[in-house]
């Protein structure tokens, strides 16, 4: 009688810190786009994350039923990220920074000094405003925030934001909502190189264009530390069912990562040794 081998566990991964923050999952998921309140808490439950963003500037924290999206969300659980989507200046971004902190300080959150800062170009691609970002960064820094940066895909961008302050730096996938996944896996990489060339633990965060569980295991193949979205999980014909995989997809792609893949090559490399091998052959 052949005894099973019993199925390895998971190995224990390191926590997403940021700042002085740590998280035992990697996903931060946004709160707008969903169907309602419910699909929404569904989601965030079914995903594993433990942060959450809220832009506060563009989401209606009370519906048309009169139900305050703050109600939905878990402050016992989750870790809210006040999101400066919708911002086209430095000065808006800002300001609704400190807005976002002045509502969380009142609902008692640990997150209050902290922001997820975009400041957007255009209202067609959503394309980060460089000039904007790096001013508004430096400001909220001063102002004793944690700043986590979206950015383009530039790697030099992204260095100067690491260099202003930024907690941690959110290179883009793609352009925000297209669902096309990495664009560019090769700046990804170069962003995550020169990020982490003076502190390797510096957390980069992929954000932005997911949109499907592929996509979150790219991104941390290749290194990142964690991935945001919001459209591809709320916008999905199943959103708890997308949540799910996104969960499962973030955590395979960062074993991945951490096991080491081994070398592309240009021919095929047989799984069995040539030498010593004795090939038979039908009527020899």
């Amino acid at each position: 009688m052949t005894t099973a081998t019993p199925t390895a566990a998971d190995p224990t991964l390191e926590p997403l810190t940021i700042g002085a923050r740590r998280f035992d999952s990697h996903l931060i998921l946004g709160t707008g786009k969903y169907p309602d309140n419910e699909t929404m808490s569904r989601a965030l439950d079914a995903s594993g994350c433990e942060v959450v963003t809220v832009a506060v500037r563009r989401d209606r924290l009370v519906n048309d039923k009169g139900e305050s999206l703050l109600d939905a969300i878990d402050l016992d659980r989750y870790t809210i990220l006040p999101n400066t989507a919708g911002c086209f200046s430095a000065e808006d971004a800002v300001r609704v920074s400190r807005l976002g902190r002045d509502i969380l300080e009142q609902l008692g959150n640990p997150g209050a000094s902290w922001v997820k800062l975009e400041v957007l170009g255009d209202k067609k691609t959503l394309l980060p405003d460089p000039a904007g970002t790096l001013e508004a960064c430096r400001e909220l820094v001063s102002d004793g925030f944690e700043v986590l940066c979206y950015t383009s895909d530039d790697p030099i961008a992204a260095l100067r934001l690491q260099e202003a302050g930024a907690t941690s730096v959110m290179p883009a996938g793609s352009p925000i909502g297209t669902g096309r996944g990495i664009s560019n896996p090769s700046n990804i990489s170069l962003c995550l190189e020169l990020l982490k060339q003076i502190d390797a633990s510096y957390p980069v965060i992929v954000d932005a264009g997911v949109g499907q569980s592929s996509d979150v295991s790219v991104a941390m193949e290749l290194g990142a530390d964690g991935v945001l979205m919001n459209t591809g999980v709320a916008h999905a014909k199943e959103p708890v069912l997308m949540a799910h995989a996104m969960r499962h997809a973030c955590l395979a792609g960062q074993q991945s990562y951490l096991a080491g893949r081994i070398q592309k090559r240009r021919y095929a490399t047989a799984s069995s040794p040539w030498e010593g091998n004795v090939a038979y052959i039908p009527g020899e």
